[in-house]
């Protein structure tokens, strides 16, 4: 179920926030991670959002927000690599010397 609600804190250089709304009593914890936007990932206190949250312990709050998105329409579900969490990507290429003769 789609929920609309209003940020109460987010803190920047640790990544979440919390989320108050009618179905959230005490509020929901948000990871930005779980926000659906391109690019930087945050959140302002007092912006109104659009979430999906879940009962779950999380830091203290009873509910956890699995999608958070800031317009009218939910946007498509992201697509994740297999094993990947979809936050970002990398790769790495090692090339060694052949062993002296």
């Amino acid at each position: 179920m789609t929920s609309i609600g209003t940020v109460r804190s987010y803190y920047e250089d640790e990544g979440w926030g919390v989320i108050d709304g009618p179905d959230v009593p005490g509020g929901c914890w948000v990871h930005f991670s779980d926000i659906a936007a391109d690019g930087y990932r945050a959140l302002t206190p007092g912006q109104r959002v659009s979430y999906r949250a879940e009962e779950a312990e999380q830091d203290g709050y009873a509910f956890r927000a699995v999608k958070v998105w800031t317009g009218d329409t939910e946007p498509a579900a992201r697509t994740v690599r297999e094993g990947g969490s979809g936050a970002c990507g990398s790769t790495l290429t090692l090339t060694f010397d052949p062993p002296p003769e």
